[in-house]
């Protein structure tokens, strides 16, 4: 009875299950066949998951912050605005970022399409296309934060505008962004230089494009949240 229940080896010299063991195999086959998620994408909505907490445990911080603060909170429309021609336009920097990052989403799921056809050579410029916007971004980015250092006088530890906590939730937030916009631009880039190498042509399996497209389009995502909560609200 015992013997049955550990499984046994029978004269072939194959490992015969239990007939329990046998169920829990069978059942989580037919989940595999079922949903058929290879496991590199399945890694990849677990990380995202997850990173999905810590941004939401940020911008819900930023939201409690911005709440309770008795201090007065800086003018968005203000403080992100850029002189052009001897006239202040508000969230002009802003704007452009945020239509660079979501036409890189475009340029990114046109790369998984071509990837899917074989079509190496359209995959990688589209890939490093928006690797490009990506690196703008990270650009343009870095010189909002040097206006707000420099011109501004903003800190992560105080604020002559207003409130103190300001400087520590915008630069925690919008710097952890700009993170893994740099992340996945070297990310992207490595892909597309193995795409055009042929790496993924002879093994056959182009997942790996789609994979990165889902971080790509993540990163994407959460800034649509960034966004208004910072420079519109």
């Amino acid at each position: 009875m015992r013997r049955a229940q550990r499984g046994q080896i029978n004269t072939a010299g194959s490992l015969t299950l239990p007939s329990g063991w046998r169920d829990i195999v069978a059942d989580w086959s037919s989940d595999k066949q079922s949903f058929k998620v290879n496991w590199g994408k399945a890694m990849m909505w677990i990380f995202l998951l997850s990173d999905t907490f810590i941004f939401g445990s940020f911008l819900t911080g930023y939201m409690t912050v911005r709440l309770s603060t008795t201090d007065p909170w800086p003018d968005a429309s203000k403080v992100f605005a850029l002189v052009i021609g001897g006239t202040e336009i508000p969230l002009i920097l802003i704007a452009i970022m945020t239509f660079i990052l979501i036409s890189s989403s475009g340029t990114m799921a046109m790369a998984v399409s071509f990837a899917y056809r074989r079509d190496r050579i359209k995959t990688t410029v589209l890939m490093l296309i928006t690797a490009a916007f990506g690196a703008t971004f990270v650009g343009m980015q870095a010189f909002e934060w040097t206006k707000l250092i420099v011109d501004e006088g903003v800190r992560p530890w105080g604020n002559p505008l207003g409130a103190a906590q300001f400087g520590s939730s915008f630069f925690m937030i919008t710097g952890f962004h700009g993170l893994h916009v740099t992340v996945g631009v070297i990310y992207l880039t490595t892909v597309a230089l193995r795409v055009l190498q042929g790496r993924y042509e002879r093994s056959g399996n182009y997942q790996i494009v789609e994979i990165a497209g889902l971080y790509w389009h993540f990163v994407d995502l959460v800034w649509v949240f960034i966004f208004p909560f910072f420079y519109l609200w």
